[in-house]
């Protein structure tokens, strides 16, 4: 009952402590991701951005791959060169009543109302302004480059991440929280997981909106004192979204850009 409630109030865009995106006009900044950019990270992103949250997505793989007509014929694609767009048309062509039947081409169009394409997690260099991203959905608030949150809906997508953030070596000296949800790769679970985030967002954004209170300069440079307070209470916040959300193990750690 208690997780019917949870998953109710998220897909209204409200979590079940009673706080919405707007805690005092205060919204952190996510980012989602998955493996190809495609079903999980996509789903989530449209999530927090019909919500005003200001978010990105990235796949962690070394390339963008979709189900084909079998196990062995997958379709696949670069990162960052091939639009949601020109897939769409090109299973479309292929194959009209296979995609449409597996649920692709309904995914596709889904995306191409977010963003241009599949962007790749290694390839993005923080911290440079991504103002030529502005028309994608959810884009106000990060155009600096930069984000509070990090969820991956993968362990594998998590350990890529946290293996990448490592090897840069933390140049901007700027805290990010890192937070695994585990997602099966599937339509479905990608929805349920989509309004598990939101829930997670809303219960950190209302921490984060009352912790920043005490200096809100420092809090939004990212200064690791300002962000003292916050940081501290985001593992008892994700013990109790787990409890809420108990079929979607997560992981998490504070890490750095």
């Amino acid at each position: 009952m208690a997780q019917a409630l949870a998953q109710a109030q998220a897909a209204n865009g409200t979590s079940s402590n009673g706080s919405g995106p707007d805690q005092c006009g205060f919204k952190l900044k996510f980012c989602t991701v998955c493996a190809s950019n495609q079903n999980r990270s996509m789903e989530s992103h449209l999530r927090l951005a019909a919500a005003n949250y200001p978010v990105i997505s990235f796949g962690t793989g070394s390339l963008v791959r979709l189900p084909g007509p079998s196990i062995s014929q997958p379709n696949v694609y670069q990162f960052n060169k091939t639009s949601y767009d020109s897939m769409y048309k090109e299973l479309e062509a292929k194959d009209p009543r296979l995609y449409r039947a597996n649920g692709i081409l309904n995914m596709l169009g889904r995306n191409r109302g977010v963003k241009w394409g599949p962007e790749r997690w290694q390839d993005w260099q923080i911290g440079v302004p991504r103002l030529e991203h502005n028309a994608d959905r959810g884009s106000e608030g990060v155009e600096g480059g930069v984000v509070d949150v990090v969820i991956t809906c993968e362990e594998r997508c998590w350990d890529a991440v946290i293996d990448d953030l490592l090897s840069r070596g933390s140049p901007l000296n700027r805290p990010v929280h890192v937070i695994n949800v585990d997602i099966k790769d599937n339509h479905e679970e990608a929805l349920t997981g989509g309004r598990a985030i939101l829930d997670l967002a809303d219960s950190l954004n209302k921490a984060a909106a009352e912790e920043r209170t005490l200096d809100p300069a420092g809090f939004d440079s990212g200064n690791a004192a300002s962000r003292f307070g916050f940081d501290e209470r985001v593992p008892e916040i994700i013990g109790e979204w787990q409890e809420r959300w108990p079929n979607l193990p997560a992981v998490w750690t504070l890490a750095w850009f």
